[in-house]
């Protein structure tokens, strides 16, 4: 089986424009992500998908193998699709750009999930909460999972809903945006219009939940810290200074 790591470079950012090619510690956040993504055992090949020219370049100087892509696309799923469409392969890992602290350990989970259920179409990583005040952000995507650790829902609201006790030492588990692919599925995927519940929460997993592909979960004790701010930034740098 060849699995494959593909991470999303989209230059565009609300909120922090061209943030792959922020300088962290003289380095471009992307060659970090790239760098931490290698050091996985069960990835035979890692891949950054581009999607402008000045990241193509700098990701070609530091040694990546670069694709470029459209600049077109809406999500990071339609753009490592459109890289997965020229790179042979049987399953594919969506590692995100503006995830510098990426463990090597979480991706090997991630592929191992694929290799060890050939009927798993998708796989994310979960974690589980480490704060009530996380737990109750819209910007934190929370997930329930069922016995065999499939997803069940996705959602910005605090689920499950604790009726009649409160949310003291309950557990809430947090999503962090790492997928797996069966290359075929996530072809296909793609083109799937996007569903009632993907558009109602702005989650595009829910586009596979709603129409009936299970998502396994591999949970994880490591956190990440997604980039999207100057303040996000900042807080990577420091703990990559404590890394060092």
């Amino acid at each position: 089986m060849k699995i494959v790591g593909i991470i999303p470079a989209r230059w565009a950012s609300t909120r922090l424009e061209g943030k792959v090619l922020a300088d962290i510690l003289g380095k471009p956040m992307i060659q970090h992500v790239w760098e931490r993504a290698k050091r996985s055992s069960l990835l035979d090949e890692v891949y950054i998908a581009c999607d402008n020219d000045n990241v193509f370049r700098v990701v070609e100087e530091f040694g990546a193998k670069a694709i470029m892509t459209s600049s077109d696309h809406t999500s990071g799923t339609d753009r490592i699709a459109e890289a997965a469409a020229r790179i042979e392969a049987d399953v594919i890992l969506n590692i995100q750009g503006d995830e510098p602290l990426i463990e090597a350990a979480v991706l090997d989970a991630l592929a191992q999930a694929m290799q060890e259920d050939p009927l798993v179409l998708m796989a994310t990583v979960i974690k589980k909460f480490d704060s009530i005040k996380e737990i109750e952000s819209p910007n934190v995507v929370k997930v329930v999972i069922d016995i065999y650790k499939d997803a069940i829902y996705f959602s910005r609201s605090s689920i499950p809903f604790y009726r009649d006790t409160d949310t003291v030492n309950k557990v809430f588990y947090k999503h962090l945006g790492f997928y797996a692919y069966r290359r075929e599925f996530l072809l296909k995927y793609k083109d799937l219009p996007a569903s009632s519940l993907e558009q109602a929460e702005r989650l595009e997993q829910l586009r596979a939940l709603e129409g009936g592909v299970r998502i396994r979960t591999i949970q994880t004790d490591y956190d990440t810290i997604s980039v999207d701010t100057p303040e996000d930034l900042h807080a990577v740098i420091e703990r990559l200074k404590e890394e060092s």
